[in-house]
């Protein structure tokens, strides 16, 4: 896929949920093992300037450093500042040249069109993971959700998924789309706090 891919929607979404995250929140646990609401916070806002840059191939420590390095502290505005930075990041990716050509994210070189979905799979997987946290509702854009799904596929051979994904969850037979992208990821669909 060398063509843009607006997800802009999936960034507003995202963007809907941060803003919706009480501050009593913050230390509660996640679907993700290592983070609680605020270091998915940090993370989030770790990757959208990571994939920003990876999308303008502009190159430096934010586009070198592994993701599981650290995380960094949300902003104290976080709730005004990330969904703006959220915004900017699709636009970056509605760039065609962003698609195209080598690209580098989390210390790892790929090509752009890898990038991309990367980032749709990032923010529509740690978008559940915010939202299950914190009691929000949550639903994504079918054709994002068709791209995250395919790429999650792509990877689930356990030696593919080293760093980036737990083992894959089994799903049941009724599960929805955004459930089975979700078990693919290595969690549990039916998680609770």
């Amino acid at each position: 896929m060398d063509t843009p891919v607006d997800f802009g929607p999936l960034a507003r979404r995202v963007g809907e949920v941060v803003t919706g995250t009480a501050d009593a929140q913050l230390d509660d646990p996640t679907p993700c093992p290592d983070y609680s609401v605020r270091a998915l916070l940090g993370h989030l806002v770790g990757l959208t300037a990571a994939f920003r840059d990876a999308a303008r191939k502009n190159f430096s420590s934010l586009t070198d450093t592994d993701p599981g390095a650290g995380t960094p502290e949300p902003p104290t505005d976080w709730r005004t500042q990330f969904p703006l930075m959220l915004d900017e990041l699709a636009a970056t990716w509605r760039d065609p040249a962003a698609w195209t050509g080598m690209t580098r994210a989390g210390g790892i070189d790929l090509p752009g069109d890898v990038a991309g979905r990367v980032v749709i799979d990032e923010l529509l997987i740690h978008g559940w993971d915010l939202a299950v946290a914190t009691g929000q509702s949550y639903d994504a854009d079918p054709e994002l959700l068709n791209l995250a799904l395919e790429f999650l596929n792509a990877s689930t051979d356990p030696s593919d998924r080293e760093g980036m994904f737990g083992p894959v969850v089994p799903a049941p037979a009724d599960a929805t789309e955004l459930d089975r992208a979700v078990a693919l990821s290595g969690r549990d669909p039916a998680w609770t706090p």
